[in-house]
């Protein structure tokens, strides 16, 4: 089995990533080199000392803008950002000028006044960071925008996996939970799928997309025989905030079908480990024994790596836009 970056250069992870883009709008369409040398670059962030002096981007202006409720995603960034040297201005939009009626392109505009060199924004609607950056000056990474994608998570992901297991390649994935409605679902696909994984989606029918194994993915409304031999078993939250009302199910049932436990567990591999994306729910997506089991669970490591893996994006986006 051909094992990820094992004919990369160490050179890569000592230097920073250029990438074809100014911005990290999605993983698709992502090149699987530029894939690699960011989690390369990650990798090497996430075995420094926290306190090793990496603070080169003095005087870079960070604007945190979230138009949805963060707190893990979007001190991450800020934590990335200031360890590389950065000034971040965290902006909230929740209740500010949006709930006033301001358009999104005149809030670009706001925004695009204030001279930052990079927008990390999260939006409840596909494609507002797009939009951003069309008229945006700067450098925007997308923290998240609706159902359409949240790239940091599937590289943080990604960053996760290869630290624990060493590679992606030839990997069976289990995504399982709420696929219809997940970001954090499409961009994993894209990047897993471009890595060489096999990536399975287990789901109700109600929450599985129809068209989704066009996008080179196993399709199962089953979860025994979705995890059956999985290497990695990675858990999604049902989001009831992005639900019509009539696919939601109820928590008991759904914990019965589709929550992972000890018994369903049993049937993936021998040493396959667990994954969250968080917010998670106890007893509803996976019982609380092996959320907590040290030995499977690689949720906490996630959270780690989240920092890693965007001190690389940013430093790039940095780099690449210097470069040209």
């Amino acid at each position: 089995m051909n094992k990820l970056f094992k004919n990369n250069s160490e050179v890569n992870k000592f230097s920073p990533v250029k990438l074809s883009s100014h911005h990290l709008l999605a993983i698709e369409g992502m090149q699987k080199t530029e894939i690699q040398k960011l989690l390369d670059r990650a990798d090497y962030f996430a075995n420094l000392d926290k306190h090793a002096d990496t603070k080169y981007l003095s005087g870079y202006v960070v604007l945190n803008v979230f138009f949805e409720n963060s707190t893990r995603t979007r001190v991450s960034f800020e934590l990335a950002a200031r360890r590389l040297g950065a000034e971040v201005i965290n902006i909230s939009l929740i209740n500010s000028s949006i709930k006033k009626g301001e358009s999104l392109l005149d809030t670009a505009s706001t925004l695009n006044a204030m001279k930052p060199d990079l927008l990390i924004v999260r939006h409840p609607h596909s494609g507002a960071p797009l939009l951003f950056a069309e008229y945006l000056s700067c450098s925007i990474i997308n923290a998240g925008d609706g159902r359409h994608e949240h790239p940091t998570q599937a590289l943080l992901d990604a960053l996760t996996i290869k630290r624990r297991i060493g590679y992606l390649e030839g990997l069976k994935i289990s995504i399982c939970g709420d696929i219809s409605n997940s970001r954090v679902a499409r961009s994993n696909i894209h990047l897993l799928t471009t890595m060489g994984a096999e990536v399975r989606c287990v789901a109700p029918s109600t929450l599985m997309p129809s068209s989704l194994e066009k996008l080179g993915v196993k399709c199962f409304n089953d979860m025994k025989k979705g995890i059956k031999d999985a290497d990695v078993v990675m858990l999604l939250r049902l989001q009831n905030e992005r639900m019509s009302g009539t696919e939601n199910p109820s928590e008991r049932e759904y914990f019965n079908f589709f929550g992972l436990d000890e018994t369903k567990l049993s049937l993936a591999n021998p040493n396959a480990v667990i994954m969250h994306p968080g917010p998670m729910n106890r007893g509803v997506e996976i019982a609380s024994a092996l959320a907590d089991d040290t030995n499977r669970s690689l949720i906490k490591t996630q959270v780690e790596m989240g920092v890693a893996v965007r001190m690389s994006i940013i430093e790039a986006l940095n780099h690449s836009k210097n470069k040209t």
